[in-house]
């Protein structure tokens, strides 16, 4: 009994402590010398310019205390600058809350960043809502951060942080990304682009939610993370590669959606039936593999091939109540 009461006490970590951050050892970045820089400065030139040409107003510039980029701090109309064209779609609703509660601050203190886009547009890759709600308002001008690095603009899904992004906010940004990469960088590969992509399968869902905005991605993004990977070919090819995929998905869709239906005519009424259904036809879900694994489990074309082999051949008499309560409890995973 004695040693059962040490065991209980040796130490060890606790299943709900939660993880302390722990400060970098060694300090890194500019110091304050360092980081201001007056107008007038050759790295602000072309920006001063940028803004004034535009109808704004140019504050002051920096260097950013991380990478050491200059930037400018400015205004700008709101006539002036638009989202990168392959932001997700804009949310009325919250762009009507945020416009209330900067009137009710009285401020409007989150800067917009601003580069430099297509046609010597002005873009912001993560301004959407607060330029919107910025013309609700009916400002003149909108307060920016205007930086000469306009790779920025495909770095949406890290800087867009106004409103959480769902799975299909994320995969329609990134098929747009894509889209607009390929008319700019013809020889660009879906590989280069990866860290701004962030994930393969949401290219593949990207051209789903275009055909069909309610699509149950969802449902199949268990399937995509362990097959999708980034292609080597151009992204103009690869693109027409991934709508082939996508059709074939639609179809497999089209197949889940009869089985659900026979389903539900037999009984078998739960949230869970779609889940159930994908998770039975889906034929990578018993093989164990490591987050971010660069090999997939099985090659994307031959998973669908027998993802839809299976669903066309599903036994609707082998499902029982017992299995959907054990997908239920398994869905918050």
């Amino acid at each position: 009994m004695a040693k059962a009461k040490a065991k209980a006490k040796s130490p060890g970590k606790k299943p709900n402590a939660r993880r302390r951050l722990k400060p970098a050892a060694r300090a890194r970045g500019l110091g304050a010398a360092e980081i201001a820089l007056p107008r007038e400065h050759a790295d602000l030139a072309g920006l001063v310019q940028l803004v004034e040409s535009a109808g704004g107003a140019a504050i002051g510039g920096y260097r950013d205390p991380l990478g050491g980029r200059a930037l400018l701090l400015a205004t700008v109309p709101i006539t002036a600058v638009q989202p990168t064209p392959f932001q997700r779609d804009l949310s009325p609703t919250h762009t009507k809350r945020l416009a209330e509660k900067v009137d009710q601050a009285g401020a409007f203190l989150d800067p917009i960043i601003v580069v430099r886009g297509q046609d010597g547009l002005l873009w912001t890759p993560n301004g959407r809502h607060r330029l919107a709600a910025a013309k609700v308002l009916g400002l003149k001008q909108i307060t920016a951060l205007i930086c000469p690095d306009e790779s920025l603009a495909f770095r949406i899904l890290a800087l867009n942080t106004e409103k959480a992004h769902n799975l299909k906010d994320r995969s329609l940004e990134v098929i747009r990304m894509a889209r607009n990469l390929a008319k700019r960088e013809r020889g660009a590969t879906e590989k280069q682009y990866a860290d701004q992509f962030e994930a393969a399968e949401l290219l593949t869902l990207g051209i789903l939610y275009e055909d069909n905005p309610r699509f149950a991605g969802g449902a199949y993004s268990s399937l995509l993370r362990k097959v999708d990977r980034f292609s080597d070919r151009t992204l103009a090819v690869s693109l027409r590669e991934r709508e082939g995929y996508a059709a074939r998905l639609a179809t497999i869709d089209a197949e889940v959606k009869r089985i659900i239906a026979a389903l539900t005519a037999r009984g078998f009424k739960s949230p869970y039936l779609r889940n159930y259904v994908v998770a039975r036809i889906n034929p990578v879900r018993f093989i164990k593999q490591a987050s971010g694994a660069a090999k997939p489990a099985m090659p994307i074309g031959q998973a669908l091939t027998r993802m839809i082999a299976a669903a066309k051949g599903f036994k609707l008499e082998s499902v029982s109540n017992a299995d959907l309560a054990w997908v239920a409890v398994g869905a918050g995973d």
